[in-house]
């Protein structure tokens, strides 16, 4: 049996929907020895627990086993697919409360930006380990990347390893199933095509039988019910000519037109500190599981989902996927499918550019469409994108290419040329405040930066 790695495995949501694929699957279901690894020994038999009831549940004999290092979960891999977050809830903390202090409002923190870039600079370390490892153990695997900032952490996989790899995020099918729920067209009648960087990726077409959709997509954002679910997003699709992917209260963060002016934060309904938020969510949501699968209590069977569609019913968009039991979640299992059988699959990665956007730098990280059978993940060209998003891409892969560059020379003054381009902290601060700022988040995170020069 072919092995597949879980690295991260306490992340019990995320696992749920990757194993809920991968048992979706027949011709994978007995397939795999499936391998659990994660440093919380308490998260991990949650995730255990519910790996075995929902094989049995499916009639999978998948042997599952958990794992609290690395070198022994890697050993021989065929998949590894890594949802780490390290520093957890409390860097989280870190990144949102010290550039407050200075001045700087952010959403989500966990991509673009400054909170972007000091939880790559945690992550680095953690990532070179885990590369090195599988060069050592199982140098032929493939690793599947759900853990952000994706562009910054496949760059500096990238530019440290030979090891095959691809980034995946669900914004692009997220994306195409809101603009269906705009338009009211059905999903399953859309044709589209989308191409950038990750969560800064456009929608470079949208179809129904040849019929161009961004006309219908203008009127339905001239309808106030549907501009106020999406205003951000919206308003840069009137002003760039396209919509980019990723949810509002991310995209306003990434460009310095939204958050430095308080009217417009108020207009546009920005929720600043909406990741604290949903971190206080996924903690109340995990203590459900735990209390299922753990302990036995019946009526926490479904409160996590309870919680989280209470949650985003409020008008706040959703990042994953609607839960639906016969469609895969995410890309990971679709990819393995597809290399397995050799029944080819379409799917959206992150990858080097390698001249598929012509007019985004080489070595870049880009999103665009990629082919999947048995001869592996093939990118799609792409060709040039409008020059006023390349730009855009741009303002973001500039900085993107000094935050590895710190990691890879171990060297902090990379670190702050970077934060002084970011987009936002530039439109906000000065770059005095910029350098004080970063200095004292490079100390508040010490412990997961030691690699980095004084």
């Amino acid at each position: 049996m072919k092995k597949i790695v879980f690295v991260g495995a306490g992340s019990v949501v995320f696992a749920k929907n990757l194993l809920s694929d991968l048992f979706s699957y027949s011709e994978l279901r007995n397939f795999f020895v499936i391998r659990l690894m994660d440093i919380d020994k308490e998260r991990l038999q949650v995730t255990k627990k519910m790996a075995e009831m929902m094989a049995n549940e499916k009639g999978s004999n998948s042997k599952i086993e958990t794992y609290l290092d690395l070198e022994s979960a890697l050993k021989d891999a065929d998949y590894v697919i890594n949802t780490v977050q390290i520093g957890g809830k409390e860097s989280t903390y870190i990144d949102f409360d010290i550039p407050e202090k200075y001045g700087l409002k952010q959403t989500i923190a966990d991509t673009h930006g400054i909170g972007g870039m000091m939880r790559f600079l945690r992550t680095a370390p953690f990532l070179e380990e885990l590369v090195k490892t599988m060069e050592k153990l199982c140098p032929n695997a493939l690793l599947l990347n759900f853990t952000n900032p994706m562009s910054m952490c496949m760059w500096y996989v990238n530019s440290i390893s030979k090891i095959k790899n691809v980034g995946l995020c669900h914004s692009i099918p997220g994306t195409i199933e809101q603009i269906s729920e705009y338009t009211k067209v059905p999903l399953e009648e859309i044709n589209y095509k989308v191409a950038g960087i990750n969560h800064m990726a456009w929608v470079l077409k949208i179809e129904r039988n040849g019929e161009n959709l961004y006309p219908l997509l203008f009127r339905a954002s001239e309808d106030k019910s549907i501009w106020e679910k999406d205003a951000v997003r919206f308003e840069i699709m009137k002003h760039f000519s396209y919509f980019p992917t990723e949810s509002s209260e991310h995209n306003a963060e990434y460009v310095p037109y939204f958050i430095k002016d308080q009217q417009l934060i108020n207009e546009l309904k920005i929720p600043i500190r909406e990741y604290i938020s949903r971190v206080e969510l996924n903690e109340k949501v995990y203590q459900t599981y735990k209390a299922y699968y753990l302990e036995g209590q019946e009526n926490m069977k479904n409160a996590g989902r309870k919680m989280e569609e209470d949650y985003y019913s409020k008008g706040k968009q959703k990042e994953v996927k609607k839960e639906d039991k016969n469609k895969p979640h995410e890309y990971a299992v679709q990819i393995i499918y597809a290399l397995e059988t050799g029944k080819t699959s379409m799917i959206y990665g992150i990858v080097p550019n390698h001249g598929m956007i012509a007019n985004l730098p080489f070595e870049s990280e880009v999103e665009i469409p990629c082919v999947v059978d048995k001869n592996g993940i093939q990118p799609l060209y792409v060709g040039d994108l409008p020059s006023q998003l390349a730009a855009l891409n741009m303002s973001q892969i500039k900085v993107q290419e000094l935050a590895v560059k710190a990691a890879v020379k171990k060297d902090k003054k990379y670190i702050h040329y970077a934060a002084l381009l970011d987009p936002l902290a530039s439109s906000i601060l000065s770059m005095g405040k910029i350098h004080d700022m970063v200095e004292e988040l490079i100390k508040a995170h010490s412990q997961y930066l030691t690699f980095l020069k004084k």
